[in-house]
């Protein structure tokens, strides 16, 4: 499955890792534009100047994994599209052009299911998804939050659960199922 990434699942490192994670382990193929980057990094401008230059060093290891992922802007497309937030128009208009399955999001709001349908696509929340794929195949899922949780806890020092970590990381369903892990 072809998933468009939207900004806002991919500025938020635990939630990111999670997915990206999963990806690799052939969960589904990510796909994002240059413009959702560049909006991630402009986002990461509010944590400060490290927090900006640590986005864009994490772009720019997200460019080498996965140098098919990015996929490039579409006008011709989005000229013709119409979503609540005219802003959101890109990555509708990036996801049909690369003929991806589904938009993963946070902001439900913003990308109608019906309009999202008219394309033959599905919205889909980060939480959510990976709970269906965790249901689907346990070991697609754990193995990559296990490694968060040791990634999170060394980096911090904190002695993060596996139910706090993701949690905080707005994956609440997914906290739930692996808080034994």
């Amino acid at each position: 499955m072809k998933v468009l990434l939207d900004t806002c699942v991919l500025y938020p490192t635990v939630m990111r890792e999670m997915l990206l994670g999963v990806a690799a382990r052939g969960g589904f193929e990510p796909l994002w534009s240059a413009r959702i980057l560049e909006e991630w990094a402009r986002a990461a401008i509010k944590l400060g100047p490290e927090g900006e230059a640590f986005a864009r060093s994490e772009i720019a290891l997200l460019r080498a994994t996965w140098p098919r992922a990015e996929r490039p802007a579409a006008p011709g497309i989005e000229d013709r599209l119409w979503l609540p937030d005219p802003a959101d128009r890109h990555v509708l208009a990036v996801a049909i052009d690369a003929s991806a399955d589904a938009v993963m999001t946070l902001n439900a709001k913003d990308f109608p299911r019906g309009t999202l349908a008219e394309e033959g696509l599905i919205r889909v929340d980060p939480d959510g998804y990976l709970m269906t794929l965790w249901q689907g195949d346990a070991d697609l899922v754990a193995p990559v939050a296990q490694s968060v949780l040791a990634r999170a806890r060394e980096m911090s020092g904190d002695g993060w659960t596996m139910r706090a970590l993701l949690k905080k990381a707005r994956l609440p369903r997914l906290a739930k199922a692996l808080q034994d892990l």
